[in-house]
């Protein structure tokens, strides 16, 4: 009879624990962080052109970034800028890397 008890007493354990973890509240997922979206442009005017050529070889560190961030242009117009200021003589080489390519002013 001892064994009967027992089991009542477990089951009743058991029905509260199911019935308290349904009435306790589910976990809301944070929406996260959600990035802003630039509009960069994919073609250089002529505006960004002259501002290219007068602006970026003052600057002292030349990357393909500082250009994006400065002239809002794509970053494959960013590169094609680099290679133009480099024939152009107007920056030279720091440090030239398959991944990112550091350049400086050309003192004259």
């Amino acid at each position: 009879m001892a064994g009967k008890k027992d089991d009542n007493k477990a089951s009743a354990s058991a029905q509260n624990a199911k019935s308290k973890g349904s009435k306790a509240k589910k976990k809301k997922w944070s929406k996260g962080k959600v990035k802003e979206k630039v509009n960069n442009d994919v073609f250089f005017t002529e505006e960004t052109l002259d501002k290219c050529i007068k602006e970026i070889p003052k600057s002292k560190m030349i990357t393909t970034s500082v250009i994006v961030d400065r002239l809002h242009v794509n970053g494959a117009i960013a590169r094609r800028a680099l290679r133009m200021l480099l024939e152009k003589d107007l920056i030279k080489p720091v440090a030239v890397h398959h991944k990112q390519s550091i350049y400086t002013r050309a003192s004259h």
